[in-house]
């Protein structure tokens, strides 16, 4: 289930007047309460990591999860003219080539086509993520060591 779905599903339930939604898959649980008055909504989600992941990385992750649904559907009102560079594959996002390194941009970096904005590591493979667009990178989405999923923004950029 990616993060549209969750909002399509934050929206569903708001609208229909429950007051509680539970929906558990094998990879991950999701819990939506509302107030009476429908206005107001409040996600968890929490993915449970496999057994042979380090368990200090999943308390990180999930206070981090509540706030995820909320901000995309903020950057489309308020960033409609920005482009998003979105994230290609599910992996953990590193702005930094190295630990020692300085990142690859940061908010203000001017970018042209075909530079790296970040990489991605996915089952022990660095994928760098180039950007498909020139601009001005106005803000950046996700922290470094993050978890990303699929097609999930990571960057806006002012393409003028």
């Amino acid at each position: 289930m990616d993060i549209r779905e969750i909002q399509n599903l934050i929206k569903f339930v708001s609208k229909s007047g429950a007051t509680e939604v539970k929906l558990e898959m094998d990879d991950f649980k999701i819990t939506i309460k509302t107030t009476p008055e429908g206005a107001e909504s409040t996600t968890t989600y929490v993915q449970q990591m496999p057994v042979s992941q380090a368990l200090p990385q999943a308390p990180a992750a999930q206070p981090q999860e509540p706030t995820a649904p909320s901000t995309p559907a903020e950057l489309v009102n308020d960033d409609a003219k920005y482009i998003t560079i979105k994230s290609p594959i599910i992996g953990t996002l590193y702005r930094k080539p190295a630990p020692d390194k300085a990142v690859f941009v940061e908010v203000g970096s001017t970018i042209s086509k075909g530079d790296v904005v970040c990489v991605i590591e996915a089952m022990k493979l660095f994928n760098e993520i180039e950007s498909e667009v020139s601009g001005k990178i106005v803000k950046i989405l996700v922290d470094d060591s993050s978890p990303v999923e699929f097609d999930q923004p990571l960057f806006l950029v002012d393409p003028s």
